[in-house]
């Protein structure tokens, strides 16, 4: 039976604003998926869309072909209308023109590294020596890893291209590739202007403090450069107009660096990125670093995971880019993946690290994971059985003991004198939550901690703000070098009042009164949305008894991955292997448009 109309239903108020009734349904469809997070509505699985349509409307009568006879709805042509049809795909013409510009932007890159590429070989053989002194032969593999060294693929393509994708998992070092080739760019040109930067200040300030303390070789001279980085979000980067959703760097007025740097892209939404592209000059370097498998952004759009997975399979070079490779590999680790050339618009131009330095993807976390993102639920069987691995505990029954076993481990940070220690052990574990609602949300979860805390007599909950409370902001707070997703505790000063404490990029402690900061949550438990960047030594999650559309083998992945050495798990196997079914496909027309508008260069 197909939804009732409620008076509530925002999608229906949109489409009813629109007078023709032959619309209404399509536009009904369409403002429900830009809600899910899709650019588009898809045409061709309209039908089954339609249980998802109130009673009032019908599609019955209405063909997608008419629709390009309606007046509201323009074309790749005729842009001058609210509503744009390309091919069998819909969309609002906002999110038509980023996705247009975003594919021109990416073309103008492309066309621009063409006159370069020559050039730019010649400077990297110049830094033989260095090259292989960054990426020596490894020593360290184990039976069934990948012997190729695809961080020194992905190097050689970043220092190549302006336009590079480095995709890979928890612990398989993407910022170690981009610390290499900051340290070969450094090199050929010590001048080089670089830009760091991640959706959220959060991600933004980790990376620059991953780069400045990456296990590579380096002189003085480039540890200072590494130094100077200065981490930004990409609002900050790009500088808000105020009241307005435009950027002072854009097309017209471009960001003044040779290299931008961007991690965690896929938390990036699809205005947002084709702002970033607009504001990069034709022949400056952009690297974007990502997990193509972690959640997508929460507004529209995932564009990093549509350029990721646009090709058929990753990480094959033509002869000529594969031989140049393998001048600076080890023999047991060169490239043996020949295409050939022009296969594809962004062949050449993503590389996938596929060896992780933190799991193995035979065992424990990794093992999980792998199992998550590939639906294989005999595996995913086999590590729910009890006792069945060291490093993944599955919970079925949602155990008190476990739980409480868990969240008194919470104890180590309170009883720690030293608040730099204690701070540090406070981000040593983590309850990880999918929801905000329910006995399985945030609220309740946070609420359930501090009781056991309070009845245990660690912590006392005397105000808002009592001793030993772990903080979450949940905005930036420039003026005082916090950020989004910042985590930090409560304390006394020397004279005895409480006071907001965090650890800045150095290493050093900040003190914040706390009625500063005004949009903060209790963060014993968050979501995973929040936790996405973060890096824990044991996780729990909690997951809800009840299947909730949300609930994507890409949370649960996330989720898992956020834990270095143990994950435990709350949830039914029939939740768990739902999760697992559900992936997040989210409409847009970047797979195809690319080929055919930005197509081979």
């Amino acid at each position: 039976m197909r939804n009732l109309i409620t008076i509530n239903d925002v999608h229906q108020q949109f489409a009813d604003y629109f007078e023709n009734p032959e619309l209404k349904p399509f536009l009904y469809l369409l403002s429900k998926k830009l809600s899910e997070g899709h650019i588009c509505l898809d045409l061709t699985h309209l039908r089954a869309e339609e249980e998802q349509l109130p009673e009032y409307y019908s599609l019955r009568e209405t063909g997608p072909a008419a629709l390009a006879h309606q007046p509201l709805v323009g074309s790749p042509t005729s842009l001058n209308k609210p509503f744009i049809l390309h091919g069998d795909k819909l969309y609002m013409q906002r999110y038509y023109l980023y996705e247009t510009a975003l594919l021109r932007y990416i073309r103008q890159l492309m066309l621009s590294e063409k006159l370069l590429l020559a050039e730019r070989a010649a400077a990297l053989r110049e830094q033989r020596e260095l090259v292989q002194q960054l990426f020596p032969p490894a020593t360290d593999l184990a039976p069934g890893d990948d012997p190729v060294d695809w961080q020194l693929a992905a190097a050689v393509t970043g220092i190549l291209h302006n336009f590079t994708i480095i995709t890979g998992g928890p612990g398989t070092g993407k910022t170690t590739t981009v610390a290499k080739i900051l340290a070969i760019l450094y090199a050929i040109d010590p001048e080089q202007r670089v830009a760091l930067a991640a959706p959220t200040g959060k991600a933004a300030a980790r990376m620059a403090e991953s780069l400045r303390n990456a296990a590579i070789p380096k002189d003085p001279l480039l540890a200072a450069k590494f130094r100077e980085l200065a981490p930004s979000t990409i609002h900050r980067l790009l500088k808000p107009v105020k009241g307005t959703p435009y950027f002072r760097h854009n097309e017209e007025n471009p960001l003044n660096y040779e290299v931008i740097i961007v991690d965690e892209c896929s938390m990036i939404d699809l205005a947002l990125f084709t702002k970033l592209l607009a504001a990069v000059r034709p022949h400056t370097r952009i690297i974007l670093l990502g997990d193509k498998d972690q959640l997508a952004s929460v507004e529209a759009g995932s564009l990093f995971g549509d350029l990721c997975d646009a090709q058929e399979a990753l990480n094959y070079f033509s002869p000529e880019r594969a031989a140049l490779i393998n001048e600076f590999a080890a023999p047991a680790q060169r490239v043996t993946t020949i295409s050939p050339r022009g296969a594809h618009p962004l062949f050449e131009h993503v590389v996938e690290l596929r060896r992780s330095r933190r799991f193995t993807g035979h065992t424990g976390i990794g093992k999980f994971s792998k199992a998550l993102i590939q639906n294989n639920a005999a595996v995913i069987r086999e590590m729910i059985a009890p006792g069945a691995d060291e490093q993944v505990v599955i919970d079925t029954a949602y155990s008190e003991k476990l739980f409480e076993d868990f969240i008194a481990g919470y104890a180590s940070y309170i009883q720690e004198k030293d608040t730099l220690t204690a701070l540090r052990k406070m981000n040593e574990l983590r309850v990880l939550v999918a929801i905000r609602d329910g006995s399985q949300g945030l609220p309740a979860i946070n609420r359930r901690i501090e009781k056991y805390l309070s009845d245990k007599k660690l912590i006392h909950l005397t105000s808002a703000f009592y001793e030993n409370r772990p903080l979450m902001l949940t905005r930036n707070y420039y003026e005082h070098g916090l950020f989004n997703g910042d985590t930090g505790i409560i304390r006394p000063d020397e004279n005895g009042v409480l006071m907001a404490w965090f650890e800045d990029a150095d290493g050093q402690l900040i003190s914040v009164f706390p009625g500063y900061l005004t949009l903060a949550e209790t963060a014993f438990a968050m979501t995973i949305h929040k936790s996405q960047g973060s890096e824990f030594g044991q996780v729990l999650v909690v997951l809800p008894v009840t299947e909730v559309p949300l609930l994507t083998r890409e949370l649960v992945y996330t989720a898992v991955s956020r834990a270095r050495n143990k994950v435990y798990v709350q949830g039914s196997e029939s939740t768990i292997l739902a999760a697992a079914e559900k992936f997040v496909d989210r409409g847009s027309g970047v797979t195809d448009r690319i080929v055919q508008e930005v197509g081979n260069q």
